[in-house]
């Protein structure tokens, strides 16, 4: 189930420049300059880190620490980490590392502010994670990848995960986990889905009848029920990540991404405590050199340690409250409730010792992930496709609800709309376009 905090933050004035070269109001460049400096006291250092031991070489990063939504604004700032584990091939991990990001801010609306880009991501990301999938069944469809993508605002943390590579923080002596593991293992709910959509999910059978091993999707032997790519497994196997929101406090933190050789030998408090007082890049190194020392190295083990440091000198920004080897898990977060004050000066007075969930929502149905409620649903354009963002003629698209089985007021021609390509894609996942032939699980037989 999805949530949403709409937490009013510092307003920030966005907008690329006016067309034609005409000159921008002073008014405007005023607000800017005001903005830019509310934002930037609200932004930690980044420092990052990153270790990699190959067995395969099918782990593949993505570090891009500066951007900037508009070009030439300091306060439109982000960075983005991503990293992508392989399988059956790299070509997949490969193509999602270098259209990703691309797809994500082609789903964002131009010229939004930053409290509007952040309420837009979630959204967006989920778009953007389909239209890459959907992009790469025209270059392959033997490989597959997970996905853990990161993308830092100030103090806003926004995760989008297929796969089982995971995403870890730890603020204020808590550890809190902003990604699933999507192994049909770890879920009932996906073996259902996928078996609803026409996937035949159960573990290897071997001579005598007995079953061994992890849940897998057949034929391919997939144990992951989402990736990108894995068209070979099935179209069931779907690309809608899980994404998750949230604000730290001005104390900061530290975030660990790292593939599934590091979470397979170690957990996720272990990773932090041995890494603990290190510099990012040498925790990175302790981190992939201990989960190899545990089980060996049986797979593509790489970690991405990113600090959120607090900036010298912001007395706003306090020393973060560790209590060492004491870390706790928490899947709930302080979330804002209708009595809290949206203004900035009665936020002053919020505790700031605390890590705000803004959004959650792994749903795997398109119609709901890229449906909005207002406002968020007025910052996109009714007629363009809510995937691969064409341009519709109003005759032209699909309702995201076409063919919905949900209850409530939805009507089938309410946006968000699809084109006709798009729509094909979203109802293969759903299995209500069967793009596979038929379906059997191998027999194996064990020799000494």
């Amino acid at each position: 189930m999805s949530t949403r905090s709409r937490s009013v933050q510092g307003s920030v004035g966005g907008g690329g420049s006016t067309a034609g070269g005409s000159a921008v109001p002073l008014a405007v460049l005023l607000r800017r300059e005001v903005v830019s400096e509310r934002t930037a006291a609200e932004r930690p250092e980044l420092q990052h880190g990153l270790f990699s031991q190959a067995k395969k070489g099918e782990d593949f990063v993505f570090l891009k620490p500066d951007c900037e939504r508009l070009p030439g604004f300091p306060s439109s700032s982000f960075s983005a980490f991503g990293l992508f584990d392989g399988h059956n091939g790299n070509g997949a991990a490969i193509y999602t590392k270098e259209n990703l990001l691309n797809n994500i801010l082609g789903a964002v609306p131009a010229d939004l502010n930053r409290e509007d880009w952040l309420a837009a991501l979630p959204r967006a990301m989920v778009a953007a994670f389909v239209k890459t999938d959907k992009d790469f069944q025209t270059v392959a469809r033997s490989s597959g990848t997970t996905v853990t993508f990161v993308i830092i605002d100030g103090l806003v943390v926004t995760v989008a995960s297929v796969g089982d590579s995971r995403c870890v923080l730890e603020a204020e002596g808590s550890i809190y986990q902003l990604s699933s593991d999507h192994r049909f293992d770890a879920s009932k709910e996906e073996v259902d889905r996928v078996t609803e959509a026409g996937g035949d999910v159960g573990r290897l059978n071997v001579v005598g009848g007995a079953e061994i091993g992890p849940l897998r999707c057949w034929p391919g032997g997939l144990c992951l029920s989402r990736t990108i790519g894995d068209q070979d497994v099935g179209e069931f196997i779907v690309p809608v990540p899980l994404v998750k929101q949230v604000k730290l406090s001005t104390a900061g933190g530290r975030l660990i991404i790292s593939s599934d050789g590091v979470w397979d030998a170690l957990t996720a408090e272990q990773a932090l405590n041995c890494s603990r007082g290190l510099s990012p890049e040498a925790a990175a190194e302790q981190i992939v050199k201990d989960a190899v020392h545990s089980k060996g190295l049986r797979d593509d083990t790489t970690c991405i340690v990113v600090d959120l440091v607090p900036e010298k000198g912001n007395p706003a920004m306090s020393a973060p409250k560790k209590q060492p080897g004491m870390g706790v898990f928490k899947n709930m977060f302080r979330k804002k409730t209708s009595s809290d004050s949206s203004s900035h000066a009665d936020r002053e007075y919020m505790d700031p010792d605390i890590v705000e969930e803004i959004f959650e929502d792994e749903c795997a149905l398109l119609s709901r992930r890229l449906d909005s409620e207002y406002p968020v649903r007025n910052m996109f354009k009714l007629f363009i496709c809510a995937i691969c963002q064409v341009e519709l003629k109003p005759n032209q698209g699909i309702s995201v609800h076409e063919d919905s089985s949900q209850p409530g007021n939805l009507r089938r021609w309410d946006g968000p709309f699809l084109c006709q390509s798009c729509q094909e894609k979203k109802e293969a996942m759903e299995g209500k376009r069967r793009s596979r032939g038929i379906v059997c699980r191998a027999v194996y037989i064990l020799l000494p």
